[in-house]
């Protein structure tokens, strides 16, 4: 009786402790993004957030980087990079339309390549 209990108890504890594991759904991704001025940055890391699953984005104007951490189960990077195009900016991944990059403040164009 006792060592079925005891087979009990550590059935029980083992899947206890399996439940408790967590997998880590969170992305760190880091793309190189087209801009030039602050206005930029606000219309780049916008965008960014505007896509569901993106829980920070930040994107430094000398390197061009946009750094973000997104849910793997709600986007993907290639989603993220779609809206940051959609608002005229190139991405490695995705370019602007024309259309999209014409809509920019003249201050904001950058050089595309």
């Amino acid at each position: 009786m006792n060592k079925l209990f005891l087979i009990a108890i550590i059935t029980f504890l083992g899947f206890s402790a399996q439940a408790q594991t967590k997998k880590n759904k969170n992305l760190k991704y880091t793309t190189e993004v087209n801009g030039n001025c602050e206005q930029c940055k606000k219309r780049i890391e916008k965008a960014a957030y505007g896509v569901p699953g993106v829980k920070t984005a930040s994107w430094d104007i000398s390197s061009h980087q946009l750094s973000v951490i997104l849910n793997e189960e709600k986007t993907t990077p290639l989603d993220l990079n779609k809206a940051i195009a959609k608002v005229g900016h190139d991405t490695k991944e995705v370019k602007a339309t024309t259309e999209d990059y014409d809509n920019l403040h003249s201050c904001c164009k950058y050089v595309r390549e």
